[in-house]
């Protein structure tokens, strides 16, 4: 068990900016892993190991924000919004969520911090999409398993310089 009466000692401010580097550190393990991966065993390889562990993860990460903030299952678009926002990314990448009508979700990643890392080190972007297919359909599911997920463009498709990746979600 964490020492909680330990972290009563920080400020509100000093507690926002350690989630923040728990979000980046998470963050720089899953892109070290996967770099390695590619080292050993090929580009191939390492999308299809990192969508195998995306998979579990993002069922895992949808689970514990509907116990911490009492999100039922099958709560609709309004849940996964809701959910969406409380994700580790959240807390490191620019979004915006939207809804168009009462059927949909909009989700956009305005700013990405792999997609940006690599554009600095002038490398080409990601190609990220069979693994967000795996991410955020999985994610969704887990949080109602009638929305179903399409993607409207994630990196290697062409994106506007709004956004990295978009998504929508519907309830048929």
């Amino acid at each position: 068990m964490p020492d909680r009466d330990f972290l009563r000692q920080f400020d509100k401010e000093t507690l926002i900016s350690m989630l923040e580097d728990a979000a980046k550190n998470w963050l720089a393990h899953d892109g070290l892993w996967f770099q390695a991966v590619e080292r050993h065993f090929g580009m191939q390889a390492a999308i299809e190991l990192d969508a195998e562990a995306w998979q579990r993860f993002t069922e895992i990460e949808a689970r514990r924000i509907m116990r911490r903030h009492g999100i039922q299952q099958g709560g609709g678009l309004e849940a996964l919004e809701s959910a969406l926002r409380l994700r580790l990314y959240a807390h490191i990448n620019e979004q915006t969520i939207r809804r168009p009508d009462e059927r949909t979700l909009r989700f956009e990643m305005n700013s990405c911090r792999v997609q940006e890392t690599r554009r600095r080190k002038g490398l080409p972007d990601f190609a990220c999409k069979s693994v967000g297919l795996v991410e955020y359909s999985g994610f969704a599911r887990a949080i109602d398993p009638r929305i179903e997920t399409r993607c409207i463009a994630c990196p290697p498709d062409p994106h506007p310089e709004a956004f990295w990746c978009a998504w929508e979600f519907t309830i048929p």
